[in-house]
């Protein structure tokens, strides 16, 4: 089950460090397509995009630190990060497209059950 778990996790830090791409660097090119949105509201939103991406790489660096870190902080950051994944992925999919609920919130809610099997 070990294993498992932090096969899911990395499957979660490899989707979040696209989205902090997306986010942060190719907001106005490849966001449009990704998101559905118009160039011009790409261009207008760039910045709120920027922010939400840095959080988004906070939660990445909160996943690391948990697949690297000796316990008892490992399971302490993978569980604070996966949890939060799975809090903001249901917030999204209420607030902003039913697609996160697949994308973000139910590869977190895996890798968080299996990280707790494992323990």
């Amino acid at each position: 089950m070990a294993v498992a778990a932090t096969v899911l996790t990395v499957l979660v830090i490899l989707i979040h460090v696209y989205i902090v791409l997306l986010e942060m660097v190719l907001w106005r090119t490849r966001g449009p397509r990704v998101f559905g949105i118009t160039p011009q509201f790409a261009q207008d939103s760039a910045a709120l995009a920027s922010n939400q991406g840095l959080y988004n790489a906070f939660l990445v660096v909160a996943l690391v630190l948990g697949l690297v870190l000796r316990e008892p902080f490992a399971t302490a950051f993978v569980f604070y990060g996966l949890g939060c994944v799975v809090v903001a992925g249901l917030w999204g999919a209420l607030t902003a497209s039913r697609r996160i609920l697949y994308v973000q919130a139910l590869p977190a809610a895996l890798a968080l059950a299996a990280q707790w099997l494992a323990r």
